[in-house]
């Protein structure tokens, strides 16, 4: 089950710390963005050494440093020592099946939760781990693909200074990277919303095994889903209601409103959940229904039949004395009697409506 759970048997023995990225190996090289930025400046570079980011550590106003791609290990390994992060959070940010959580470690805190996209060619959702590192004056997120984010709109934000991301500090940011993560949920369930109800109608109108097969897959979106969003109530909450000093009483009141909007996403697939093990349900009892309706149209015509099958066996044997045998008009009673018998037998379940 990789969409589940990924395969960590390389790590399997090694001491806590050991730095191996367990997730999908990539030919290009990692891509490294930094924005610098106060309430009076932004300057925008890509760099191409990871030690470009060096001069920004100890710089008053606020970095962002992201970094697209995780299979260069040496990279992190750099840039963590400049930033003095633990061997313990670079391990957990090349563990890409991390569920989402937030840990305090003093002079920064480190956040992971999952950013979903939908695959327009498999028609599944896919999840792919952020890692956020919350300093004074910086903020440092990782990714493992390299196929774009939903960071664009805070990006612009920062270019253009819009709002109040360039007045406010590292914090606001990370509160900002989150929100773009949680309204992109609403997107993806759009999308599985959409796809519920269409698999509903067929449900309701003409189940086949291949709708059988559907319910069986969004479900299993469903708890993928579940897996993916569920933890982040409690990083939300953690940043919310903690003590760190990182984390300042403006940017908490808009943590508020993203843990409301967490609270909506789950509930939302909770309702999903429900819906498809009803389609399950609707869809056995469709198709028992269907099988009823033929066995009962069986039963009508074995049972009509039984009486005459009954009269063609005992004028079926080869008895020497049958007087019947020998009446010229035996052969056309005989058929008036088959077919009066059928008649009233379809006469009286119509009556009943059974057929």
């Amino acid at each position: 089950m990789p969409k589940l759970m990924k395969n960590r048997s390389r790590k399997s023995g090694l001491p806590p710390g050991t730095l191996i990225h367990i997730g999908e190996q990539m030919d290009k090289k990692p891509k490294i963005t930094i924005i610098d930025y106060d309430d009076s400046s932004s300057q925008e570079k890509e760099a191409e050494e990871i030690s470009e980011c060096y001069p920004f550590r100890n710089k008053p106003s606020v970095t962002w440093i992201n970094i697209e791609g995780l299979h260069h290990v040496e990279i992190l390994e750099k840039l963590g020592g400049c930033y003095g992060l633990h061997p313990l959070v670079l391990e957990d940010i090349l563990n890409t099946d991390q569920r989402p959580k937030m840990e305090d470690y003093g002079d920064y805190l480190y956040i992971v939760l999952k950013m979903l996209h939908f695959e327009e060619v498999k028609g599944t959702v896919e999840a792919e781990q952020i890692s956020l590192v919350l300093g004074e004056h910086f903020v440092i997120s990782f990714q493992e693909g390299l196929d774009g984010d939903v960071f664009q709109p805070v990006r612009e934000r920062l270019r253009n200074n819009k709002g109040r991301i360039r007045k406010l500090g590292a914090d606001y940011l990370v509160y900002s990277l989150i929100d773009a993560i949680v309204d992109n949920y609403f997107i993806i369930l759009e999308r599985t919303g959409e796809s519920i109800e269409d698999i509903e109608e067929k449900v309701l109108g003409n189940p086949s095994t291949a709708m059988l097969n559907d319910i069986h897959f969004l479900k299993r979106e469903m708890i993928f889903l579940r897996k993916a969003v569920w933890p982040l109530r409690e990083v939300v909450s953690g940043l919310e209601r903690g003590d760190s000093a990182l984390v300042r009483g403006s940017t908490k009141v808009f943590l508020r409103d993203i843990y409301d909007h967490t609270i909506q996403v789950i509930d939302t697939i909770e309702t999903f959940r429900d819906m498809a093990s009803g389609m399950l349900d609707i869809y056995l009892s469709s198709v028992n229904n269907r099988m009823s309706a033929v066995m009962k149209v069986l039963t009508i015509i074995a049972t009509i039949f039984m009486p005459l099958t009954f009269i063609a066996g005992v004028y079926g044997m080869n008895f020497k004395y049958m007087p019947e045998l020998e009446w010229r008009w035996s052969y056309p009673a005989l058929w008036a009697i088959i077919i009066l018998i059928a008649a009233s037998m379809v006469g009286y379940f119509k009556k009943k409506e059974w057929w």
